[in-house]
C-alpha cells in the first residue's frame, strides 16, 4: 500500500484507482518489453482497441485421470473461454501446422515441443482466443516448453495444477468413459451419467495401461519442479482427490483473483457494523499498522466544536440538544477531514458514517471508499459488551465487569456506567443502525463481511488480508 510521494487531489487518484490506470499502464509496458514492435505507438492503440487485459489466460496442468479435461471445460462454460487442448489443435483446427503435427502422431512419433509451441501461438492470435481469453489444457507439460510458450509472447495470469495419490489416478483411469458427442469425461464409480442416452453413447478412451499409465505419472513427477519453478508466482495446486464441485469452486475461486501489482493503492476503508461490535478497535489497528488515519466521524463533530471552527458552531446546537446532525453539516466537516493532506496521501479508515444509504451515495460521490466491511455480531453478544462496560471518573479508565474488571474493590466501588450503555439505550441504537444495514449492504455490493464475534486479532487478520489483496474480477460468471 505504497502511497505517491506527491499525493493527487482526492479526485483524481480515485479515478485512476477506480478505472485501473495504473494496471492499464503496467499491462502495456509489459506488452511492449515481451513483442517488441518496430511501431510502439502504434502496437498500443492497437492493444487497447483489443479491450482484452481482463480476458482469462489460464493453464489447466496436472497428471492423466487428474480432471483437467473436467476443470478446463468446466471453466470455459463458466468464463466464456476458449478451451484449447492437444486434441482440439490436432482434430479440430484448420491451422497451418495442423498437418504437421498429425503426421508426427500418424507415424507415432513424438510431436517435437517447438512445433506444439507454434502450434499454440498460432492458435491463440485468432480473434476468439484474443477477445475471450483462452484456457490451455494440459501444455506445457515440461520445463522446455513452458520456456518456449514464454519466448512466443505466452504468459498466463493463473496457473492450476491438479494433484492426486497415484493409486487414485490409475484407479481413476481404468474407469473413465467420454463422450463423443459433448466431450464429457465420465467415469464408471465416482460419475455416472443419469440420462440413459449419454449412457449408451459412452465410449472407453484409448487409456493407457496400468503399466504405461504408472511410467506416464513417473515422466509426469519428474517433469513438474522445472514447470513450478517457471510458473510458481501464478501457480495454484488443488487436491483433485475430492468431490467434483469442491474441485472447481476452488479453481474459480483462484481464478477470479488478482495478482498484486507494483501500483501504487492508498486504501480508502469504511466500516460499518452495530454497536459494539469492535469497528474502533480494529480501525486503530489498522491505521496503527499501515499509517492509516483513523476517522470516527462522531468523534470529528466533537472536535470541530472544540477547535471553535465555523463549522463546529453549527454543528454544536445540535450536539449540545442531543438532535441528529444534518447531513450537508456532516458531510461538509467530513470533506474537510478526507481532504486534508495526511488523508490523500496516506489513506483513511473511517467508522461512524455513513448510517444510511443517502449518506452513503453523497459520499460515494466525494471520496468513494475501495473497500468497505460490514461488521456482524450477535445480539446477545452486543447486550453483553455494552452493558457491562464501567469507566472510572477519577482516571478515566474503562473497565468490563466479566472480560476487564477492576483490579482492586475501592475502584470497582466508584465504577459508573455511561447512560447510553444501559439496555434500554443499546436496544434504541441497535435497531437504528439495522434500519438502515440492508440498504447500506445492497449500495456496497463489493463489501466483505467480518464476523465480529471471535477473537479480535482474528478479525484483524481477516480484515488486514482483504485490504492488501485485489478484488477479485467482477466479469466471473457464479457458480
Amino acid at each position: 500500500m505504497d502511497a505517491p510521494a506527491r499525493p493527487w487531489p482526492p479526485p483524481v487518484g480515485a479515478y485512476a484507482e477506480e478505472r485501473e490506470l495504473f494496471r492499464l499502464l503496467q499491462n502495456m509496458v509489459e506488452e511492449l518489453l515481451i513483442h517488441k514492435p518496430d511501431d510502439p505507438i502504434q502496437f498500443l492503440i492497437d492493444h487497447l482497441k483489443q479491450n482484452n487485459d481482463d480476458a482469462p489466460r489460464i493453464c489447466v496442468l496436472g497428471p492423466s485421470a487428474s480432471g483437467k479435461t473436467t476443470v478446463a471445460m468446466w471453466l470455459c462454460k463458466h468464463l466464456d473461454a476458449i478451451r484449447i487442448s492437444q486434441e482440439t489443435l490436432l482434430f479440430k483446427e484448420t491451422l497451418a501446422l495442423t498437418k504437421e503435427a498429425k503426421a508426427y502422431k500418424e507415424r507415432k512419433q513424438k510431436i517435437p515441443n517447438a512445433l506444439w509451441a507454434n502450434l499454440i501461438q498460432e492458435r491463440l492470435s485468432n480473434v476468439d482466443c484474443i477477445k475471450q481469453g483462452w484456457i490451455l489444457e494440459g501444455f506445457p507439460e515440461n520445463q522446455e516448453q513452458a520456456w518456449m510458450l514464454q519466448s512466443s509472447g505466452i504468459f498466463p495470469r493463473h496457473v492450476v495444477v491438479l494433484y492426486a495419490p497415484d493409486t487414485v489416478l490409475i484407479e481413476r483411469n481404468s474407469g473413465k468413459r467420454l463422450d463423443p458427442v459433448t466431450e464429457e469425461v465420465y467415469h464408471t464409480t465416482f460419475d455416472w451419467p443419469s440420462d440413459e442416452l449419454v449412457q449408451q453413447r459412452l465410449v472407453k478412451p484409448e487409456d493407457l495401461s496400468e503399466e504405461e499409465m504408472s511410467r506416464k505419472l513417473l515422466e509426469y513427477h519428474r517433469n513438474f519442479p522445472g514447470i513450478f519453478q517457471i510458473y510458481q508466482k501464478i501457480l495454484k495446486s488443488i487436491n483433485a482427490d475430492q468431490p467434483c464441485m469442491d474441485v472447481l469452486s476452488q479453481v474459480l475461486t483462484y481464478v477470479q483473483t488478482r495478482h498484486r501489482s507494483a501500483a501504487p493503492f492508498t486504501p480508502r476503508v469504511v466500516f460499518c457494523g452495530p454497536p459494539g461490535s469492535g469497528k474502533s478497535l480494529q480501525a486503530s489497528l489498522i491505521a496503527q499498522k499501515y499509517r492509516l488515519v483513523n476517522i470516527c466521524c462522531g468523534q470529528l463533530l466533537k472536535e470541530a466544536i472544540a477547535d471553535k471552527t465555523k463549522l463546529g458552531e453549527l454543528v454544536k446546537p445540535y450536539i449540545d440538544n442531543g438532535y441528529p446532525v444534518p447531513d450537508k453539516l456532516v458531510l461538509k466537516v467530513l470533506a474537510d477531514r478526507l481532504n486534508a493532506p495526511d488523508c490523500v496521501a496516506n489513506g483513511w479508515v473511517l467508522h461512524g458514517f455513513p448510517r444510511d444509504i443517502e449518506q452513503g451515495e453523497e459520499l460515494q460521490k466525494s471520496h468513494s471508499p475501495n473497500r468497505v466491511f460490514f461488521f456482524n455480531l450477535p445480539y446477545e453478544s452486543i447486550m453483553e459488551r455494552l452493558s457491562q462496560r464501567r469507566t472510572d471518573p477519577v482516571t478515566g479508565e474503562r473497565y468490563h465487569t466479566t472480560f476487564r474488571p477492576a483490579p482492586t474493590p475501592a475502584i470497582q466501588a466508584r465504577l459508573r456506567q455511561n447512560p447510553r450503555d444501559n439496555e434500554e439505550n443499546i436496544e434504541k441504537r441497535v435497531e437504528a443502525y439495522y434500519r438502515n444495514a440492508k440498504e447500506l449492504e445492497d449500495f456496497y455490493e463489493d463489501a466483505f463481511y467480518v464476523n465480529a464475534d471471535q477473537d479480535p486479532h482474528v478479525v484483524f487478520e481477516f480484515i488486514e488480508s482483504c485490504i492488501i489483496k485485489p478484488l477479485p474480477c467482477k466479469k466471473v460468471k457464479s457458480l
